[in-house]
């Protein structure tokens, strides 16, 4: 065996590199009676864990190590004069300089029993040492620790879809905010809180932690709340999860160690942790700029918990949203008033200023749900979005002019007034029609002045209503000869925007011509009706 590296001047991470899997406590792997390992030395700490098991005979396995490890060794590394030399004590300081969780000495073939000098080394240092019988191979140490973390993280998946789903629950209850908190604060046995845009406490549920730490957790919502001499995070960044630039660290006011703050002009972390009187706290960014925080102690952290609290934060993030902006509010109201009687021209002001479009579409290959019409809405850029018989409608401000969908046919207004919203919806479903017959991925209604413009308004109305009088009392006729004559008389295109078989099409046309006593044929007899139909 060559000879082992000697030692090298250490330089020891401030926080070791562990694996995303959760840990296990070194306990659970002592009860495992297949193994038959028992602690010989260090603490008996309830709490010490493991990240994985690692079998190593070098010298100095410092270099090697990530931190958390169950280092396993036979001693092939020891020689006899090492058995009462200071070796052990450098190895240990090594191992847990490196981080290492435990060593494991293994028993035969080498050493009939653990050395005395390790012994005495890992109580100096306070590293667990467990021995290891001869009939426990090294790797079914390693295949019982990746086991139980198995088990852990299929523990932890479960515990937090419950989570998510009594969270997400709590959301849809009358009192949203304080239902959120309580569902957080005892998923995760603590307290919880909301604060306000100026630090405010806005609600809380829980047990309040001590007062130490709840003036901590108070500080640390500041570290996490964009200022208007910070940038806040970007909005790709979820709610709860690190800033990608963290900001350089710095001494919090306080100067108890874990926060950090953001010098000004640096990016704001979305969460940051502390650990105060005895007391896990965590603090979350609600969106972009809002101002408001989540706040989160816990006398212990568990896996998982991020997690739970991060749905939190989204939840809450689209609760305060509503409430900041006041946008849900407004909507709200604007609904009221029109079924009280009020006027669109009332409760135009609700909802924006200026002119409106309004925008009709069906997705390509099915039915519409709830889901891909608030999808489609956020896409547009409007909340205001209605579902019915698997299409969407969608009113927005003028000004956001709405551009084609990935799997969507969608047909667009003119801009109009509140006014005339019922005349831009019946607009937006023609050319939603003729988007679909076409398969064109946005039809919009054509606004530009024609020959109707030139002839008084009243007496073409009169001459339309004439015109049209023998067919008007059967609106399936209208909407037909409409659509035919808008697709140039195709019938397998006129079927398709009207969701009908072609036959269906060309005896509603033939209806037409037999009650309107004309020729569908004549150009001139199609102009004239035409006409009358962009006036009806």
């Amino acid at each position: 065996m060559p000879d082992a590296p000697g030692p090298v001047a250490p330089t020891v991470p401030s926080v070791p590199s562990v694996p995303p899997t959760p840990p296990i406590p070194l306990s659970a792997l002592l009860a495992r009676e297949d193994l038959a390992l028992r602690r010989i030395a260090g603490p008996a700490d309830r709490d010490t864990v493991i990240h994985w098991a690692h079998t190593s005979e070098m010298a100095d396995p410092y270099p090697y190590l990530l931190g958390g490890e169950l280092l396993l060794t036979a001693g092939v590394h020891v020689t006899p004069a090492d058995a009462t030399g200071p070796y052990f004590d450098t190895y240990v300081s090594r191992v847990a300089a490196a981080g290492g969780a435990a060593i494991g000495f293994g028993l035969a073939p080498l050493h009939d029993t653990v050395p005395r000098a390790l012994v005495a080394a890992c109580e100096a240092h306070g590293l667990p040492l467990l021995e290891v019988p001869p009939q426990t191979t090294f790797s079914g140490v390693a295949r019982a620790v990746w086991q139980l973390m198995a088990q852990a993280r299929l523990a932890e998946l479960r515990r937090v879809t419950e989570a998510q789903q009594s969270l997400a629950a709590a959301a849809s209850r009358p009192d949203p905010v304080p239902s959120v908190l309580r569902q957080l604060a005892q998923r995760l046995t603590g307290w919880a809180a909301l604060y306000g845009p100026d630090g405010a406490e806005i609600a809380s549920a829980g047990r309040a932690p001590h007062e130490t730490a709840r003036q901590a957790l108070a500080h640390l919502t500041a570290v996490v709340r964009p200022t208007p001499t910070t940038t806040p995070p970007s909005p790709a960044t979820p709610a709860g999860a690190t800033a990608r630039t963290p900001p350089t660290p710095a001494a919090p006011p306080t100067g108890r160690p874990g926060a950090t703050a953001a010098p000004a002009g640096r990016p704001v972390p979305s969460s940051a942790t502390d650990s105060v009187a005895g007391s896990h706290l965590a603090a979350y960014a609600l969106g972009a700029g809002q101002g408001f925080v989540l706040g989160v102690a816990s006398p212990r952290r568990e896996p998982g918990d991020h997690t739970i609290a991060s749905v939190a934060a989204v939840l809450l993030s689209l609760l305060t949203g509503e409430r900041r902006s006041g946008t849900g509010a407004a909507r709200s109201s604007a609904l009221v008033r029109v079924l009280l009687g009020a006027s669109p021209e009332e409760v135009a002001p609700l909802l924006g200023t200026g002119r409106w479009v309004v925008v009709h579409a069906r997705p390509d290959t099915q039915a519409a749900d709830a889901v891909a019409a608030s999808a489609l809405g956020a896409a547009l850029g409007s909340a205001l979005v209605d579902l019915a018989d698997g299409a969407v409608r969608v009113l927005l401000p003028a000004e956001r002019e709405p551009g084609p969908q990935p799997g969507w046919a969608l047909g667009v207004s003119a801009a109009v007034g509140p006014g005339d919203w019922a005349t831009a919806d019946a607009q937006a479903a023609r050319a939603l029609a003729r988007a679909r017959a076409t398969r064109t991925a946005l039809v919009g209604h054509g606004t530009r002045p024609g020959l109707t413009d030139l002839l008084p308004r009243d007496e073409a109305d009169a001459h339309a209503r004439a015109l049209l009088a023998p067919i008007g009392a059967a609106p399936a006729l209208t909407e037909t000869l409409r659509t035919w004559l808008s697709l140039h008389g195709s019938w397998d295109r006129t079927a398709v925007a009207l969701s009908v078989h072609r036959n269906t099409v060309r005896q509603r046309i033939a209806r037409c011509a037999a009650l309107l006593d004309t020729d569908l044929d004549d150009p001139d007899v199609r102009m004239e009706l035409w006409f009358a139909l962009r006036r009806a």
